[in-house]
């Protein structure tokens, strides 16, 4: 039988800094999932909203969420992931957690911090890459603007799963879904964007569009509301796919540096 990963997408609007009440609302939706799922998937910022003052927020909320994420992976036996306005060491991040059934940790720090709203005088960017191995699936988790930049993911680690969750706003919709889209053609891997809906407190509204594509750009999930969506995606259908179309064998040979 062929290896399946089963991801639940949380569309959901965000209470502005505001992480308990976000816990509670999402905690709510998380316990209303009713099929099986493997991985739980939030959107950006999903206990503060897209806040350029990550400074209101008490630098302790980052390691209560991230302890919230760990018993829901615990109790419900799932992986969780989504990313938070995380304060360490004197700097804020805007971080992503993976939060692994056994309640193991791995960070992502977004690369692309969005100059246009002054996330980049707000948090400090990564610089760092990573793979997660999980289910038998190598994932690469990416954030928001990061899907405007190719080249950061571009598949020379052979992943599965490209996955971007967002505060992605209505006026540029149409960059996120072609996007989307566009990454998963040119890396021969499913794609996965989750964005929140809703309005926030600076007027942005966010329509979400979430979407799975598969790895020839088939859209097989696409939301345009406040709910949670779930699919499965088979390692078939990546292995298949790419032994019969080895475009990824001609891809430019060059590396970047950071």
């Amino acid at each position: 039988m062929s290896e399946k990963l089963t991801v639940s997408l949380v569309q959901t609007s965000i209470y502005w800094e505001n992480p308990s009440l976000n816990r509670e609302l999402l905690l709510e939706k998380i316990n209303a999932i009713s099929i099986a799922t493997d991985l739980i998937v939030l959107p950006e910022m999903f206990t503060t909203g897209f806040t350029m003052h990550p400074e209101k927020i008490l630098p302790s909320e980052g390691e209560k969420t991230v302890a919230w994420m760990q018993k829901i992976a615990s109790s419900k036996k799932v992986a969780i992931t989504g990313s938070l306005a995380f304060y360490e060491n004197g700097t804020y991040y805007n971080r992503l957690f993976f939060v692994a059934p056994n309640a193991e940790i791995v960070f992502y720090d977004k690369r692309h911090t969005f100059t246009l709203a002054g996330e980049s005088d707000a948090y400090r960017a990564g610089s760092t890459k990573i793979m997660i191995n999980y289910k038998g699936f190598t994932i690469c988790p990416l954030i928001c603007y990061d899907l405007r930049f190719p080249v950061w993911a571009r598949n020379t680690e052979n992943y599965d799963v490209l996955l971007y969750v967002a505060n992605w706003p209505k006026p540029r919709i149409n960059a996120w879904d072609i996007l989307l889209q566009a990454r998963a053609i040119e890396n021969m891997a499913y794609c996965i964007g989750v964005n929140r809906v809703g309005t926030d407190d600076l007027g942005h509204e966010y329509p979400s569009h979430s979407a799975v594509y598969d790895v020839l750009g088939n859209e097989l999930v696409f939301s345009k509301k406040e709910e949670i969506k779930t699919i499965s995606l088979y390692k078939e259908h990546i292995e298949t796919t790419r032994n019969k179309l080895k475009f990824l064998e001609d891809k430019d040979d060059f590396s970047l540096t950071i």
